[in-house]
């Protein structure tokens, strides 16, 4: 039997580079950990796993297909969990990033319910953040 432990990385295919790091490292507070640009791979460091931004120009992006599109994402979203902060705190630092801010909303992730929200990095895929808790499982009945 496998038991997994956590995300160990994701990887956002992507034309916009620059921008993306920007977000990832600016708003985020991700760092840079290893970038190979003849690859056309950037690495941020995101807590214990990593964000995998591929140019979809370069070798690697270019097995992966065409382009992300507003409407043909490679991926639906992934969460970050967030250490204890207030809501306003984290709707204050996406607001002062020109992030459009929604509302929080109750949701079941790997930590049981928790309030999160969602954004969107500038090539359009959607990150749900939501602030680390005590796990509070759902007890399937009978």
């Amino acid at each position: 039997m496998l038991h997994i432990l956590g995300i160990d990385h994701i990887v956002l295919r992507t034309t916009q580079l620059t921008n993306m790091v920007a977000f990832y490292t600016k708003v985020l507070g991700c760092q840079i950990e290893r970038a190979l640009p003849e690859l056309g791979l950037t690495q941020l460091r995101a807590g214990s796993a990593l964000i995998d931004l591929v140019q979809v120009d370069k070798p690697l992006g270019q097995q992966g297909g065409g382009a992300p599109t507003k409407t043909g994402n490679h991926l639906d979203h992934f969460c970050l969990i967030l250490k204890s902060v207030s809501q306003d705190d984290i709707r204050t630092h996406l607001t002062a990033h020109n992030i459009e801010v929604g509302d929080f909303t109750q949701r079941y992730g790997a930590q049981g319910y928790g309030e999160s929200i969602y954004i969107h990095d500038p090539q359009g895929n959607t990150i749900e953040l939501r602030c680390e808790q005590a796990f509070n499982p759902i007890k399937p009945k009978g």
